[in-house]
């Protein structure tokens, strides 16, 4: 499933970071760990579809299907309005199997479990615990 490097960030935790490999955001998530030395695998959505169960877990961390999907997306809006309110998890599930695109980036997993989604300088020194915020 892992299509990247992968080391330790020298705290004992796992990183893993799954997003698109031509997204904007993700690069600049995957600089900036490189930048602080934290090791990291690179899962592209596309390439390695995740399991219904992975994303129902992703979810319940994220606080639900909506907190979960980018919905100022290109894709998004050009969904058609019937495939844009899912009415259970299994209508969820097969909508983002089919567009796995939808779900915003970077989506970020730690080996203890932690799950957090997007990026920025400072939400990440929080989350890694590096740098000085300011």
């Amino acid at each position: 499933m892992d299509s990247g490097f992968r080391r330790n960030d020298g705290t004992g935790t796992m990183t893993t970071l799954y997003g698109l490999n031509n997204c904007d955001t993700c690069k600049k998530a995957r600089k900036w760990l490189d930048r602080f030395g934290l090791g990291y695998a690179f899962v592209d959505y596309r390439d390695d579809r995740q399991s219904p169960e992975q994303l129902v877990e992703w979810k319940d961390q994220l606080g639900g299907w909506d907190a979960m999907i980018n919905k100022s997306s290109t894709t998004w809006r050009s969904l058609p309005d019937n495939r844009k309110t899912p009415g259970s998890d299994a209508e969820w599930k097969l909508l983002l199997k089919e567009y796995p695109q939808l779900i915003r980036r970077p989506l970020v997993m730690t080996d203890d479990g932690k799950v957090s989604q997007g990026f920025s300088d400072n939400g990440f020194k929080q989350r890694f615990g590096v740098g000085a915020l300011g």
